[in-house]
């Protein structure tokens, strides 16, 4: 009767400690918990920035993309190929551009749906989707630059550390939206759709 109670605490627990990984919350930094806390307030201002920008008609054109308040139930990116561009939204200095969009790259999902990895570009991101509320998921990653090959591990670096909520905005059609990024903008938002 021991064993048999012992190893069902054991079960119990190795569950729990399952569960600990899977909570991005005791996985993300304090510096990007706090980020995602303010994913509002950094879209509000990055868009008010592009709204008084000439670059308002591309900002609209991007329709559901830049509707912060648009997110659709089931955030989960199923295994396999996809094709992703980011999207710079407002500035932190008066210097830089309100509005940049970046051509489409190859992303991949795998793991289950737990990794996302960005395949070429000069700034890939990598790492991993946690599940949050039937609208959304929480990425946590690095940013992988120029012909390195491996990225940092998530939390060493604080100006490579990546942060953002990911949300279905179409039926086949996703965004990260990443707030208060290290460098430039004031909003990152990388689309993801289907590769085909």
């Amino acid at each position: 009767m021991r064993a048999v109670l012992g190893a069902a605490l054991l079960m119990i627990a190795g569950g729990a400690v399952a569960a600990d990984r899977a909570d991005w919350r005791r996985v993300a930094t304090k510096a990007d918990r706090a980020r995602l806390r303010r994913w509002h307030d950094a879209w509000v201002e990055a868009m008010a920035q592009v709204r008084a920008s000439e670059h308002v008609g591309a900002a609209v054109a991007l329709g559901a993309l830049a509707d912060g308040d648009r997110a659709l139930a089931d955030p989960n990116l199923p295994d396999g190929d996809y094709r992703c561009r980011t999207i710079k939204l407002g500035a932190k200095g008066l210097t830089q551009l309100r509005y940049v969009a970046y051509p489409f790259f190859r992303c991949r999902v795998s793991e289950g749906g737990s990794r996302l990895v960005k395949l070429d570009g000069s700034q890939r991101i990598a790492g991993r989707l946690y599940a949050d509320t039937d609208a959304r998921a929480v990425f946590l990653g690095t940013l992988m630059l120029a012909d390195e090959t491996r990225p940092l591990a998530y939390g060493r670096d604080r100006a490579r550390d990546v942060v953002g909520i990911v949300e279905r905005v179409a039926p086949e059609r996703w965004r990260i939206a990443m707030p208060y990024p290290a460098y430039e903008s004031l909003l990152d938002v990388m689309e993801i759709v289907p590769a085909g």
